[in-house]
């Protein structure tokens, strides 16, 4: 795996906790099929507990991934990333499916690599969510999903080039539909009208209790994912090769991963107490 495919790498107990964070977040989306509602005492228990440890987890990724793997320039592209993310969300607002928010979390996550791009799906949703008020219980879930995209984006496999865009392209239009279809667990239990064919049934076999939601999510979410679906591949195919020179630049100059050493003019390294810091290339 070269430099340029991951720009930020996450130490061993830092990815645990991402992978930790991960199992969590799909047990979660997925509960309607491991937990039947009112277990808890209330139809609306597992989800807000679930709820609730996703918030949790996320602060505990967050704070790990920053305190052990991620340095003062990381931390200020992520920053950065974040703000331009929470920026672009108003532009599409969701109408019709359009969003302007993933193709960027695509393109972060292949070049700064998969914990970067986990981390920047969670800030930027919540940092969208605090401009846009959309702070509310789907938010831990909105916070999840694109955590996911930019997760599996850094996950790709190595390619560059025409073939770099077009695989980013294709998998920039499937986490459209991928973010849509997990949302969308989050809430099915309780959107549709217990008597009707799509509807969560407690106690169903795996396979009927499936083939229901996959009918629930073609016919109330196909037409929106799939606004998301195009307006992310597009965006990616067009200006995905600018954007990919940009950040790998970026990179290159922000020298994320440099050891520091100390220099100074008349002496060696590290025995002047004056000595400036310079890391990696920048002592030459």
């Amino acid at each position: 795996m070269s430099a340029a495919r991951v720009a930020v790498r996450i130490p061993g107990r830092a990815r645990l906790v991402v992978a930790l964070a991960s199992f969590i977040g799909l047990t979660a989306f997925t509960w309607p099929f491991v937990v039947a509602p009112g277990k808890f005492g209330s139809n609306y228990a597992p989800p807000l507990i679930f709820g609730a440890l996703l918030v949790l987890v996320l602060a505990v990724v967050i704070a790990e991934i920053s305190a052990g793997g991620i340095d003062a320039k990381a931390l200020a592209m992520l920053g950065v990333l974040s703000a331009v993310n929470a920026g672009l969300r108003p532009l599409g607002a969701g109408t019709a499916g359009v969003e302007t928010v993933f193709f960027i979390l695509v393109l972060a996550g292949r070049v700064f690599g998969p914990g970067f791009g986990f981390t920047l799906g969670c800030t930027s949703l919540f940092a969208s969510a605090l401009i846009t008020g959309g702070v509310g219980p789907w938010m831990p879930y909105q916070m999840f999903g694109c955590a996911f995209v930019g997760l599996l984006a850094g996950l790709l496999p190595r390619l560059r080039g025409r073939a770099e865009v077009l695989m980013l392209t294709g998998y920039g239009a499937a986490s459209g539909y991928l973010f849509g279809f997990l949302l969308n667990l989050s809430f099915w239990p309780f959107a549709t009208d217990p008597n009707s064919s799509i509807a969560y049934l407690p106690g169903l076999p795996f396979t009927e209790q499936w083939h229901r939601y996959l009918l629930f999510d073609l016919a109330t979410s196909l037409g929106w994912d799939t606004g998301r679906a195009v307006t992310t591949g597009v965006c990616v195919l067009i200006v995905g090769p600018a954007v990919l020179t940009v950040f790998r630049r970026a990179a290159r100059r922000a020298n994320f991963e440099a050891p520091v050493a100390f220099a100074s003019p008349g002496g060696d390294p590290g025995t002047d107490p004056g000595a400036v810091p310079v890391a990696g290339s920048a002592a030459r």
